[in-house]
């Protein structure tokens, strides 16, 4: 080909050899810049619900501008097996090649997307594997659950062609494997163990000998950072946050309702509670279910403080409603013993601030100097004089229209005139024509006008 290359150059005119100059610098500079390119995710510290929505954002954005491949940094304690799930499903829909640098562990829930790649390096020294999962309190879950996350990694050592065995030992101790670990061990595979039962591919010191690995010597290394929109949805699930949102709103919501206006306290409400929702929406936490739940909560604390007065059967509804809304958006698909108690937790923080600021208005808000002018400090005996409301005498025997259904309180219409009413306790419905038949003060006791 050199020779043959050499005798047509030979035969072009003056003109064309300076037209193939510029045409082999034009060639060169376009095989410069279709120099290859690799995408570095780092998964770095635990695995939280955080986590998925940045890496899954990584690979997306490292297919669409056409890399050449991806490698995950991998250094992880594990964290939430749902998260990990996330970002391993990310992994496996990626239409170019995701490779696992474990540098130097990856433990548990770090384990299950290393072993979704399409291959393992470790550094020296490197650690994999240790993934039973375990409650709140440190210990083994359920045999369900184990079952589950076993059928889990055994799945992905099939896909990939390693030795399934090993995967699900990993998981359970109570297989074991044959020169890695006894019945009653979990496997956890250091580098040379890894590379002699092939779940690893090769031993690297660092990036760039990974690159030489998987035939991308001298790639450039494009490293993806987490956005701003991701540190926010991070900072809002976070455990100590999210009690705090969940407070403000529900005191906002409580606070509106019984004041019966429409102001600031509506929209702080709204804009704590949908911050709460809305992170547990974008991380996969939360659906439907959960809004409908709080909507339905919301409604029925609404109907006890508004239409039946008092703390019956709705509000005692509406409460748990709102509450298994709550512990339901922190939870993913498939949560372990750890996550239901970080959830309550988090409820039971939200509790214990709602309840001490509810308090706190009760008891000291009346002794507040700020609040002197709105709030009336003074006491006055009915013996003295004193009366709530002057009592309306001139509405006994009228007849008017109920615009509210009364179940017993409600609202009515006297010669133009919107009053507040309330029946002996018969129900009454919207636009049926009742009577006054006493006045005490702020009650107007009505009955229903047959007709």
């Amino acid at each position: 080909p050199s020779l043959q290359f050499l005798e047509e150059w030979e035969m072009l005119p003056r003109a064309g050899v300076w037209y193939a100059a510029v045409l082999l610098v034009a060639t060169g500079g376009l095989a410069a810049q279709a120099a290859p390119t690799v995408y570095r995710l780092d998964v770095h510290g635990p695995i939280e619900n955080g986590l998925a929505p940045y890496l899954a954002r990584g690979i997306r954005q490292a297919n669409a501008e056409g890399a050449s491949a991806i490698y995950l940094d991998l250094d992880t304690p594990g964290g939430r097996v749902d998260a990990a799930e996330r970002i391993a499903d990310a992994v496996r829909g990626s239409k170019i090649p995701v490779y696992a640098f474990v540098n130097p562990r990856a433990y548990s829930a770090g384990a299950l997307i290393a072993l979704a790649t399409n291959g393992i390096y470790m550094r020296p020294g490197g650690v994999l594997g240790a993934a039973t999962p375990v409650d709140g309190q440190g210990t083994k879950a359920s045999e369900k659950y184990v079952s589950a996350m076993r059928a889990e990694f055994r799945a992905l050592a099939e896909e990939r062609g390693l030795d399934p065995r090993i995967a699900e030992a990993m998981v359970d101790e109570k297989l074991g494997v044959p020169g890695l670990a006894e019945p009653g061990q979990l496997v956890t595979l250091s580098t040379s163990e890894a590379l002699r039962v092939h779940y690893a591919k090769a031993e690297v010191e660092n990036e760039g000998e990974l690159l030489a690995q998987v035939g991308l010597a001298g790639a450039a290394v494009k490293a993806i950072d987490i956005n701003w929109a991701e540190l926010a949805v991070r900072f809002l699930t976070n455990p100590i946050v999210s009690p705090l949102l969940l407070s403000i709103g529900v005191l906002s919501l409580l606070a509106e309702i019984k004041a019966g206006a429409h102001g600031l306290g509506l929209l702080t409400g709204f804009l704590s509670l949908g911050l709460f929702f809305g992170s547990s929406l974008i991380l996969g936490l939360a659906g439907m279910e959960e809004v409908i739940l709080l909507g339905l909560g919301v409604i029925a604390v609404a109907v006890e403080v508004l239409v039946l007065p008092g703390f019956g059967v709705a509000g005692v509804l509406g409460a748990l409603l709102i509450g298994a809304a709550m512990v339901l958006a922190m939870l993913g698909n498939f949560p372990t013993g750890g996550d239901v108690v970080q959830a309550l937790l988090v409820l039971g923080a939200s509790v214990f601030i709602t309840l001490t600021v509810a308090y706190a208005w009760i008891r000291h808000l009346p002794n507040s100097r700020r609040f002197t002018g709105l709030i009336h400090q003074g006491s006055a005996l009915a013996a003295e004089g004193f009366v709530s409301a002057l009592p309306r005498g001139d509405l006994v025997g009228k007849q008017g229209l109920a615009v509210t259904d009364l179940r017993p309180a409600g609202v009515a219409m006297f010669d133009g005139e919107k009053i507040d009413v309330v029946t002996d306790g018969e129900y009454i419905s919207n636009g049926a024509r009742v009577q006054i038949v006493r006045a005490e003060a702020m009650r107007q006791v009505v009955r229903l006008v047959n007709d």
